[in-house]
């Protein structure tokens, strides 16, 4: 099992067009995986900051 690299790098936030766009996939209902390819962001990235903003997101609505 390889061990996963520690960058040092700090978290990448997420900007206001960040939230716009996720509000968009929201709407739209994109599955959660294609949102993630597209942001450049891991699923559960964004799963929690849609928690946090109080929208749906993926097939659990």
């Amino acid at each position: 099992m390889a061990k996963a690299k520690k960058n040092g790098s700090k978290p990448k936030r997420y900007t206001a067009a960040d939230v716009k766009l996720l509000k968009q996939h929201s709407r739209a209902r994109t599955p959660v995986p294609k949102i993630a390819k597209q942001m450049k962001r891991t699923e559960g990235s964004l799963r929690q900051k849609a928690l946090k903003l109080g929208i749906g997101l993926g097939h659990q609505r």
